[in-house]
């Protein structure tokens, strides 16, 4: 590793620092592809155990919900202890998981193994956003946050797709087992991974003798940085109506357009498969603008998501057949032009030794407001009244994030101030 070139702003050589990445990239794809794949399961698992929408909306949420609850103690520990073991463990632990369910006979066995991929993937996306702040110049951050981030589309579509195609040919059981064992062989090769050494937050002296960081300086340094909290908020909002798409598309296309099981999963990952695209576009095209205009990580998010907002509208309110299916599709490509960017914020304005932290905030209130709540709120108005009847509604979960985005960028430069340079070394 010593005799590579290592450029300016980079801990390694770019070729290894972007096989770390592609690790990431493939571990994040898993994630997705594991916690999405039975959303186009839903018909075959309620007609084999009597099951309500709400009830199948749970199995989504299932996996937020044990995310929210463990993902900041997992976060500590990621900064504190190791990002590449953690991360490992967690993988091998999401992967097994997934296989479990292939064995389960009821909803709530079923319901159990999904809480545990949840318990799996709960440090997941702060531990990789942290290592990616660390590996890459923060002038690149947002692009690469964004390249990251285009595995969640890429590993929903699939997730989604694969779950209608496999359960429609071998039964919807071995689609669980088929999609857990390639996420396994990459967390074991995570572990061999070199990453930057932890950096310890302003340590202190306790009565033992170690060091660890004061608790009073620790929520300091998020209560005085206004942008945070608004990014945060934000980003739920925005996770509400993509986590709803996700998960209820592929009924909607299926009742709407009077078509099968598999071929509205496709269709349905068609849509959200574009956003593969936007997010990593999202990130250059942020990083550009910031250049001129230090605000832009949070306009960019802002001006993104309020497009967005009304190619929704126009698509469930105005829009049927071809033509809705093409607005459909810009939709996908721009929901997630804001992840990049917004990602980024939550480590350009906190201290290095906290990125994982700052990053499990947005993951614990976009999954609590967000991810954890919109396949249930979704499930039980479609309980209520029509599928098309709940759709309708998402426009205004994303107009309310874009005005929240908006009014972080008028704190975001004041709060980049008040962060401290603190130089990254290598393990």
């Amino acid at each position: 590793m010593k005799s590579q070139k290592i450029e300016p702003g980079y801990l390694f050589s770019k070729g290894y620092t972007n096989y770390i990445f592609m690790l990431l990239f493939l571990l994040y794809m898993f994630d997705y592809i594991d916690r999405m794949v039975v959303t186009s399961m839903f018909t075959f698992i309620e007609a084999e155990w009597g099951i309500s929408h709400t009830q199948s909306g749970m199995l989504v949420s299932a996996v937020y919900w044990s995310i929210v609850a463990l993902t900041f103690p997992v976060s500590i520990l990621v900064d504190r202890w190791s990002r590449k073991k953690t991360i490992g463990i967690m993988a091998v632990l999401w992967s097994m998981a997934t296989l479990l369910c292939a064995f389960t006979g009821n909803f709530t066995q079923l319901f159990l193994a999904r809480i545990l991929i949840g318990v799996g993937e709960a440090g997941y996306a702060p531990g990789g956003t942290a290592i990616i702040a660390g590996l890459y110049p923060q002038e690149k951050r947002a692009k690469m946050i964004g390249l990251w981030n285009a595995s969640i589309p890429l590993g929903t579509a699939l997730g989604v797709a694969l779950g209608g195609i496999i359960a429609t040919t071998w039964g919807w059981k071995h689609a669980f087992g088929i999609v857990a064992l390639p996420g396994l062989i990459v967390a074991i090769l995570f572990f061999f991974i070199k990453d930057y050494k932890t950096v310890h937050f302003e340590p202190q002296i306790n009565a033992s003798g170690q060091k660890k960081p004061g608790v009073g300086k620790i929520l300091k340094e998020f209560s005085t940085k206004p942008s945070l909290f608004y990014t945060y908020f934000g980003i739920a909002f925005v996770i509400f109506v993509t986590t709803a798409m996700i998960t209820w598309l592929p009924r909607y296309f299926q009742e709407t357009l009077n078509i099968s099981e598999k071929a509205a999963g496709v269709k349905a990952s068609s849509v959200m498969v574009l956003a593969i695209i936007g997010a990593p576009l999202g990130g250059y095209l942020s990083d550009r603008w910031r250049k001129f205009k230090v605000r832009a990580r949070l306009l960019f998010p802002a001006l993104t998501t309020t497009i967005s907002a009304l190619l929704l509208f126009v698509a469930f309110n105005f829009l049927t057949g071809f033509p809705q299916y093409i607005c459909l599709l810009i939709f996908g490509t721009m929901v997630t032009a804001f992840i990049s960017a917004a990602a980024a914020v939550t480590q350009d304005v906190v201290h290095p030794g906290l990125r994982a932290v700052s990053y499990s905030f947005a993951v614990i209130i976009q999954n609590l407001l967000g991810a954890s709540t919109a396949p249930v709120v979704i499930g039980a108005i479609y309980d209520a009244t029509s599928i098309s009847t709940a759709m309708k509604l998402l426009p205004i979960s994303l107009l309310i994030g874009a005005v929240l985005f908006f009014i972080g960028s008028r704190y975001y430069e004041m709060d980049l101030d008040k962060v401290g340079k603190v130089e990254l070394e290598a393990e």
